[in-house]
């Protein structure tokens, strides 16, 4: 039947065109390998990285089946190219068992003298024994080789030889090598192993019978994997600055084994020799050696404060080399040697470590730590990220003054923020440089401490003046952001970006200042009032800091923005408040001047002034205790002490401070009463009784002070205008007046008007002294005591007499006017208030 159907020549020239069809794919796979295996990344993120892989990996797993299919299709080509012989064997099957039971009798004698039958067929090989037996003497095919089994690498067995009529047995095909063993922790994966030699073919019929075929050669074993490269340690702060270890590199592919030659072709005196077997495909090479990334950098610590350097990353074994293809089996007809095979895939190199991050010392004004700078990438690894500076603390704040009139502290200066590290660089044959890290902010200055209030004045020292309030610290000015590092460079990647400068700190807001010391209120032995002190002054704002550079060298960093200055203190530093004048308990007495009040400090209000003390009352005049003798004139009530000027509104801004009240003159003393006239004595000028004494003048009541100036006032940008505080009022001293109330005088009128007319009809009394003028007192507008100040520098009205009425009872506080004497005799009138009372005469009684 194989000699109706089949023509083996015609076999095993479509055997040759399949091989060389395997050839050319073989070579398009190698061609491919590189830019498959190794897809760049599209930029430097961590999701292209990611989708690069991916695709790499893809491509490595497209070459692992295509090695699995030029092993398949070689095996396709041995089938082919051996599809005769199957036809034979298919048409000896059917006569076999007939043919044994007769060729038995004949065969067993030889089998015994010589080894071979005289009729039949060769026994095929075994494992044990791999050649194929040779044919009958007569006639008969020899016996098939055994064909080894994959990863063994052992030749074929070869086929057993025709006797005078048959074909020669199949020579058995080799068995592929083993696959070399990949590398472990960085070593280089073994080589694999060759494959097999086919067998050779039976040699044919002596007379007739064609010569058998070679066996194929066994394909190369793959070569192993090289190992991966292990990871950087970690650095460790202090150790070598924190550095982290560099990646190990990947170990070596293994090579190909070489693929087995194909078995010779049997010879065929009287016939066809058989057919060359093809040789084995090379075994594929081994895929390079995963390498090992860089270890990333110690963070700083508080005795180390910089970070350490990332390691830098490994680079890949070399791949394996594809084995050799298998030569042709020589001898025989068209054989082919089998196809090289292909070499291993290159992974990628390990990744620079990150730099370790600055540290951040929490102790006031300190500077952060510099960031570390990224490790560089191996040959086709990414240059790692470099570590973001520290950042620079807040400043210490300014210590408040506790001493009296003492400045506060100023604010301590933020630290500077630390710069960030450099990215490391790309590899030298692919991948992308890393970014630059980020540099620390600054943070803020401390504040300005506060200043301590003014001491009290103390009576006699220093004419008991206040203290001066303190001026409030200055505010430390915010830390400077660190530069950010650079980006690194990459000659066939993307360069990194530059790190960010860090942010400036915002400047220490101004310290407050404290308030003027009140004066001292007067004493007997020093009765005017002291001054106040005056107000402190804020403290300047600290300035904000700059903000750090952009790194140098990549693309697209920004700088930090400046810090804003501190707020500064707009309110605070008043002026401290006049003394009040003192009261002298005694008989008569001048009232203490009030104090001036202090002058607020730039932002601050003036003072208050001091009020002036009270006149005191007059003493009573003596009664007369002779007969007819006059009685003793009354004292004059003492005068109002002036009050105090009200202290200036601070430069830039704050009101003046209200002037103190004047103080009030009180009663003058009761004139003493006359004795009575001596009776008559009888005979004695006709017996007439004697005069009775005069009583005594009343005292002339005390002058009310002078009320303080207001203080002048101060209008600064953003402040409000200040209003000058009102000018003391005039204190009235009688408690129930009578006589009409003075009024103002007009503006620009410093005359008194007329004093009191005379008391009763039948005497007349002389005019009193008009009031004198004083000195004038600015203008101030209503103040708080809702007490209308006068607008005519200190004019005084003095009262007009009522008619002659008897008196009303006496009152404590009242002033009365001149008591007017016998009819014969004129009462003197009681001088005219001075300026600022509001006192009004009372009428002299009638004799």
């Amino acid at each position: 039947m194989s000699f109706v159907i089949t023509a083996p020549e015609i076999l095993a020239a479509a055997a040759a065109d399949v091989a060389g069809i395997g050839s050319s794919l073989n070579s398009a796979h190698v061609l491919a390998a590189a830019p498959t295996t190794q897809v760049a990344a599209a930029a430097a993120d961590e999701v292209s990285a990611a989708i690069a892989s991916l695709f790499s990996g893809h491509g490595r797993d497209y070459q692992a089946l295509s090695a699995q299919a030029a092993a398949f299709h070689a095996q396709f080509v041995q089938t082919l190219a051996h599809g005769g012989a199957a036809y034979s064997a298919a048409e000896a099957s059917a006569v076999a068992a007939v043919r044994r039971g007769a060729l038995a009798v004949v065969n067993k004698p030889t089998e015994a003298l010589t080894g071979r039958p005289m009729v039949g067929n060769g026994a095929n090989g075994t494992a044990a024994h791999p050649d194929g037996y040779d044919g009958g003497i007569l006639s008969g095919n020899g016996g098939n080789g055994y064909s080894q089994p994959a990863g063994s690498g052992l030749p074929g067995g070869n086929g057993g030889n025709a006797g005078m009529h048959g074909n020669g047995g199949k020579g058995g095909n080799g068995g592929s090598g083993a696959p070399g063993t990949a590398g472990v922790a960085g070593a280089a994966g073994t080589n694999g192993g060759n494959g097999g030699a086919g067998g050779n073919g039976g040699s044919g019929g002596t007379l007739s019978g064609h010569g058998g075929n070679g066996g194929l050669g066994g394909a190369g074993g793959a070569g192993g994997n090289g190992g991966a490269g292990m990871a950087g340690a970690a650095g460790v702060a202090g150790v070598n600055n924190g550095a982290g270890g560099n990646g190990g590199n990947g170990g070596a592919g293994g090579n190909g084994g070489n693929g087995g030659a194909g078995g010779a072709g049997g010879a065929a005196p009287a016939g066809t020799a058989g057919a060359n077997g093809i040789g084995g495909a090379g075994g594929a090479g081994g895929y390079a050696g995963l390498a090992g990334n860089g270890g990333a950098g110690a963070a700083g610590t508080a005795a180390h404060p910089d970070g350490g350097a990332g390691g830098n990353g490994g680079d890949p074994g070399a791949v394996g080399i594809g084995g050799t293809g298998g030569a042709a089996g020589t001898g025989g007809i068209g054989g082919l040697a089998g196809p090289n095979g292909a070499n291993g895939g290159v992974i990628a190199s390990g990744n620079g470590g990150a730099g370790g991050a600055g540290y951040t010392t929490v102790a006031a004004g300190a500077n952060g730590g510099n960031g570390g700078a990224g490790g560089n990438g191996g040959q086709y690894g990414n240059g790692g990220a470099g570590g973001a500076g520290g950042l620079g603390w807040f400043g210490a704040a300014g210590t408040n003054a506790t001493t009296p009139g003492a400045n506060g502290g100023d604010g301590g200066a933020a630290g500077n923020g630390g710069n960030g590290g450099d990215g490391g660089q790309g590899g030298s044959i692919a991948g992308n440089g890393g970014a630059g890290g980020w540099g620390g902010a600054g943070l803020t200055g401390g504040n300005g401490g506060t200043g301590a209030v003014g001491a009290a004045g103390v009576a006699g020292v220093n004419n008991g003046a206040g203290g001066n309030g303190g001026n409030g610290g200055n505010g430390g000015a915010g830390g400077n952001g660190g530069a950010g590092g650079a980006g690194g460079a990459a000659p066939h990647g993307t360069a990194g970006l530059n790190g960010y400068g860090g942010a400036g700190g915002v400047g220490g807001n101004a310290g407050a200042p404290a308030n003027g010391g009140a004066g001292a209120a007067g004493t007997a032995a020093h009765p005017d009032g002291g001054a106040g002190g005056n107000g402190g002054d804020p403290g300047a704002v600290g300035a904000g800091g700059t903000g750090g550079a952009a790194g140098t060298g990549g693309t697209g960093g920004l700088a930090g923005p400046n810090g804003h200055s501190g707020a500064t203190v707009t309110t605070g530093g008043n002026g401290g408040k006049g003394g009040a004048g003192y009261t002298t308990v005694a008989a008569g007495a001048n009232g203490g001047n009030g104090g001036a009040g202090g002058n607020g400090g730039s932002v601050g209000n003036g003072g208050n002034g001091g009020n002036g003390g009270l006149g005191w009352f007059g003493a009573a005049g003596t009664n007369a205790t002779t007969p007819g003798a006059n009685g003793g004139d009354g004292g004059a009530g003492g005068n109002g002490g002036n009050g105090g000027a009200g202290g200036q509104g601070g430069s830039i801004s704050g009101n003046g401070g209200a002037g103190g009240f004047g103080g009030a003159g009180l009663t003058g003393g009761n004139g003493g009463t006359g004795a009575a006239g001596a009776a008559g004595v009888a005979g004695v000028n006709g017996g007439a009784g004697g005069d009775g004494g005069d009583g005594g003048n009343g005292g002339a009541g005390g002058n009310g002070g002078l009320a303080g100036p207001a203080g002048p006032r101060r209008t600064a940008p953003r402040a409000s205008t200040a209003t000058a505080g009102p000018a003391g009022s005039a204190a009235t001293p009688a408690r129930r007046p009578t006589a009409a109330q003075a009024r103002p005088a007009p503006p620009r009128t410093p005359t008194a008007e007329t004093a009191a007319t005379a008391a009763t009809p039948a005497r007349s009394a002389p005019a009193a002294p008009a009031a004198r003028p004083e000195p004038g007192a600015p203008a101030a507008s209503r103040g708080p005591t809702d007490i209308a100040a006068p607008r005519s520098p200190a004019a005084a009205t003095a009262a007009t007499a009522e008619p002659a009425t008897p008196p009303p009872p006496p009152a404590p506080m009242a002033a009365t006017a001149a008591t007017a004497a016998t009819a014969d005799r004129s009462a003197t009138a009681a001088p005219a208030a001075t300026a600022a009372s509001a006192g009004s005469a009372r009428p002299a009684p009638t004799g």
